[in-house]
């Protein structure tokens, strides 16, 4: 696995260097972060050989991670605000086009108190049309 500059890899029971390693090797080739890969070998009756180990374990490793899924890492923020009842369904309404969700929320007298998850490169946008929307009346409390 690669999580970061953490990393960790096992041959477990294979010749030494054959296994986790070309594991490993196809994880950075691709340059993902944060992925585990497991690969299970049952014996068939063909004896690969070092190299063969390395290029069936490599190989086998390197494909899936091609053919996978992947999600961008984005870096989030916490913003909180405090935002009139009555503004709070076009607050909502505005969430899907900045990427940003609702993580908490409460209400009382003074409005919808909402905790949100924005990506940081879209904190300063949102917060600027919050402030038009509301015409200035929305509170950041958490705003730093």
């Amino acid at each position: 696995y690669r999580i970061g500059d953490a990393y960790r890899w096992s041959d477990d029971g294979e010749p030494a260097g054959t296994a986790g390693r070309p594991i490993l090797s196809a994880i950075d080739g691709q340059a993902m972060d944060r992925v585990v890969v497991v690969v299970t070998r049952w014996y068939g009756g063909i004896k690969l050989g070092a190299g063969g180990l390395v290029r069936a374990y490599g190989g086998t490793a390197a494909e899936c991670l091609r053919l996978g899924e992947r999600e961008p890492i984005v870096e989030t923020q916490t913003l909180g605000c405090v935002i009139e009842f009555a503004l709070e369904p076009a607050l909502r309404a505005l969430l899907p086009a900045f990427d940003a969700a609702i993580v908490e929320q409460r209400h009382d007298a003074q409005g919808a108190h909402l905790l949100l998850r924005v990506p940081l490169d879209r904190r300063e946008p949102l917060m600027a049309r919050l402030v038009d929307l509301s015409r200035g009346r929305v509170l950041f409390p958490s705003a730093d």
